[in-house]
């Protein structure tokens, strides 16, 4: 009976609407019950700006109080009403593009083991055309022309790129071709290009 009246007087979590209180006290004054369910201010629907105004927050009988007696259409004039009832009403504002270049941007693939390959063919050929790294690391236009520079695919992870650096080093330094200088602008590119790959994002 006791488990009954507790079910009745206070919703479970699963209860539409319901959000953890954490301390939160309905804003009725008097009342000591959570408050759990939130309502826009009293003063009616807010006009314009980006975000609404500041929620109200009451307990179970009182969020149904005040839905009860709650005019969305209080404090506006007529015309304002008129307005908010169009049937294309909120179409004006602008929206944020859903696809990037004709489809779907491609998910995060260091987040993701795809052994099937089931995940990556669809967005493989897109990928490839952009020159994207599989793992999603963004190459910057100098992070592209350094790793032209240094003869390595966009894919290239920090050890292939320590081994591409100490091959070319070896291939122009002057001490490893009897003291010829003929490449030492190769090697001065070769090393400008470690440089700025050391230090990028997709080398991190």
């Amino acid at each position: 009976m006791a488990r009954e009246k507790i079910s009745k007087d206070r919703p479970n979590a699963r209860f539409h609407g319901r959000v953890e209180a954490n301390g939160r006290p309905c804003e009725v004054p008097g009342c000591g019950q959570a408050g759990e369910f939130r309502a826009p201010p009293l003063e009616g629907a807010p006009q314009g700006g980006e975000r609404p105004n500041a929620y109200r927050w009451f307990c179970l009988d009182h969020i149904r109080a005040f839905n009860a007696g709650y005019n969305y259409f209080a404090g506006m004039t007529a015309e304002e009403i008129h307005d908010a009832q169009r049937p294309y009403a909120g179409w004006e504002r602008e929206t944020r593009a859903f696809a990037r270049a004709g489809g779907d941007p491609g998910p995060a693939w260091a987040d993701y083991a795809d052994p099937l390959d089931a995940i990556g063919a669809k967005f493989r050929t897109v990928r490839e055309a952009r020159g994207e790294r599989q793992d999603g690391r963004p190459l910057s236009s100098a992070d592209r022309s350094a790793l032209k520079v240094m003869g390595l695919a966009v894919d290239v992870d920090r050890t292939g790129l320590r081994k591409r650096y100490s091959e070319l080093v070896r291939l122009y330094h002057p001490d490893r071709n009897g003291g010829d200088r003929s490449h030492e602008a190769a090697l001065q590119k070769v090393i400008a290009a470690y440089q700025q790959l050391k230090g990028a994002v997709a080398f991190a």
